[in-house]
């Protein structure tokens, strides 16, 4: 999974400068500040209307800045631009003239995600214990995710190892990189769709493998403007949950593309984050849109690494779990990314189940169905416990209605 870098979760809040106005954007809230958790010297604007590439330059030479990239992103119906500060300007000197000059709608930072795990290379199979944790076998005695399109924002995924083969609905790589597969995204798939020496949740799913994290010299990384491509593709492709074991600050360009998710029935899942008890929440998971999960290991012990918060939902085994690793070798792995990975997968059992459930159904299945750990009812360790397969699978039962299907909304519990 990832998390701020420095992996202590105790940075600065994040801001972003808007124009005042009815706006796309986010509401305006005070001033940029230069926190260690984002791309040096980089800004995201968003501009009004379309830009031409004269215009674009015009606006590069007027505020002198250098342009990295630009996009136009369906998903939330604006153009971004990436631009660098060449010079030793402040990043709030530069936002507020850009504002100031009336044709730009928002400025935010380019922020940074990192996935961080904790890996040693596996010689001997130490038992994979999520297959009875979750109860996988029974689940998959009814149903085993059948064509359901799952995408994993991560580091590059082997799409060819065995335990994924035939998996791999399509790639897209938002980096443009020419690195190889990561161990990171390569394991997060085998948790959802490994199917030879391994069984994942999902082992009949389908992928969309996106690369957005690229290797650094303190873990995979990834940035606001990446991200957002790669939210951008999976929406594209059809995907009908995303899954993300990554972790960061709170991130208003992000937070508006997964409410574009959101409001398209995607099923959101993210890990809640590897920083520990003291760490504020970490986004993508703790966004109201976003199923949390976190990791526990055999015993039921909560991952000692775990973030804790009211936003979490469940939890899903997430402590030296066998996964696969790039060129046909596995690994031993912890993190919640995992966690999230597997509860995603769970999630496919479900849609194959009732192909038009909503986010909401889904997530008060999961919650439902889990079993209880730690002290009574939810908490801030465990959210409402550990996910059920079978549990989530027997509760998505079909029901007919009409010329459709629903699925049976169970009462909330009190446990």
């Amino acid at each position: 999974m990832a998390q701020s870098k420095g992996g202590d979760g105790q940075r600065p809040p994040t801001k972003n400068i808007t124009k005042k106005g009815p706006a796309k954007g986010p509401a305006a809230v005070p001033a940029l500040i230069d926190p260690p958790e984002a791309v040096a010297r980089e800004i995201i604007i968003e501009v009004d209307g379309t830009v031409t590439e004269a215009q674009a330059i015009a606006l590069s030479e007027r505020h002198r800045l250098t342009r990295v990239e630009s996009q136009n992103f369906p998903l939330i119906g604006a153009t971004m631009f990436r631009w660098r500060i060449p010079d030793n300007r402040s990043v709030e000197t530069v936002s507020q003239q850009l504002l100031a000059s009336g044709s730009i709608r928002s400025v935010q930072r380019n922020l940074r995600f990192v996935l961080q795990q904790a890996v040693e290379t596996a010689h001997d199979d130490p038992g994979q214990y999520a297959i009875a944790k979750l109860h996988l076998t029974e689940a998959h005695a009814v149903t085993k995710g059948d064509d359901v399109r799952i995408a994993v924002i991560d580091s590059g995924i082997d799409v060819a190892h065995p335990e994924l083969a035939g998996a791999i609905a399509g790639t897209f790589d938002a980096l443009r990189s020419t690195e190889g597969p990561h161990t990171h995204g390569t394991g997060v798939a085998g948790a959802i769709v490994a199917k030879s020496r391994l069984l994942g949740s999902a082992p009949a799913a389908r992928l969309l493998a996106i690369r957005a994290f690229g290797a650094t010299s303190s873990g995979a990384e990834s940035t606001s403007f990446v991200l957002l491509k790669s939210l951008n593709y999976a929406v594209e492709q059809n995907a009908q949950i995303i899954n993300m074991s990554f972790a960061g600050p709170k991130d208003p360009l992000l937070e508006r593309g997964l409410a574009a998710a959101a409001k398209r029935g995607i099923i959101l899942i993210a890990a809640a984050g590897n920083a520990g008890p003291k760490s504020p929440p970490l986004y993508p998971a703790a966004d109201r849109n976003v199923i949390a999960v976190t990791a526990t290991d055999t015993n039921d012990k909560l991952f000692e690494a775990a973030n804790r918060g009211n936003y979490l939902a469940v939890a899903a085994p997430g402590v030296d779990l066998l996964l696969p690793s790039p060129d046909e070798k596995y690994q031993v792995a912890s993190g919640t990314s995992f966690a999230a990975a597997y509860v995603s997968g769970v999630a496919a059992l479900l849609v194959e189940r009732n192909p038009g459930v909503s986010a909401d159904v889904v997530r008060r299945i999961l919650t439902d169905t889990a079993r209880d750990l730690g002290p009574k009812g939810r908490d801030d360790q465990f959210g409402f416990g550990l996910t059920n397969a079978l549990g989530v699978v027997q509760a998505a039962r079909p029901v007919t209605a009409g010329a459709g299907t629903r699925a049976i909304e169970l009462p909330r519990t009190t446990r």
